[in-house]
């Protein structure tokens, strides 16, 4: 019996995965709007001076059950809904075993730091601040390039990395 090191999961099985896991992700998402607009009797969002205002702690909540998916589905087996479509697995660098909680954590808080460029929306235009998130969330994505594990820099950060399960 022969033990293989794992392979690198590949950009495109990656990006399919992700994929996947944005549908999750805006479904959780969708639950959570209807749920608050429910209990706020639908006055949640406000609007002031034209523009809308999002209460902080709706934000929060939102953030949270996202980090909620992606933790608990990385430590409870290593792979979330698209990685396991995509036969992926998240596994702490060095061992083929599943992140524990405070990997899995640093791995989603270092995925979601390009969101604070959000904050940007509050200076200049909204499309500004998004276009910020998407060019650090290129950077993160470009590193998968220029590593030969094919890590991101949140995996680096994390010590982890997304490996191929095989057939």
């Amino acid at each position: 019996m022969s033990i293989t090191t794992p392979q690198p999961a590949s950009i495109p099985r990656r990006l399919a995965a992700l994929q996947y896991d944005l549908l999750i992700v805006l479904a959780l998402l969708l639950v959570v709007a209807l749920s608050a607009q429910l209990a706020t009797q639908a006055r949640l969002i406000g609007m002031h001076g034209g523009h809308a205002q999002v209460p902080l702690l709706y934000q929060l909540l939102q953030l949270g059950v996202v980090c909620a998916y992606f933790v608990l589905s990385w430590t409870l087996g290593g792979q979330t809904i698209g990685a396991r479509a995509w036969r992926l697995r998240v596994v702490a660098v060095g061992t083929s075993a599943a992140p524990r909680v405070g990997r899995a954590l640093l791995r989603a808080g270092s995925a979601a730091l390009p969101l604070l460029a959000l904050l940007l929306g509050y200076l200049w235009a909204p499309r500004v601040a998004l276009l910020a998130v998407a060019a650090l969330w290129l950077i993160d994505y470009a590193a998968l390039l220029f590593d030969r594990a094919r890590r991101t820099l949140h995996d680096r950060f994390s010590g982890t990395q997304m490996v191929r399960l095989p057939h």
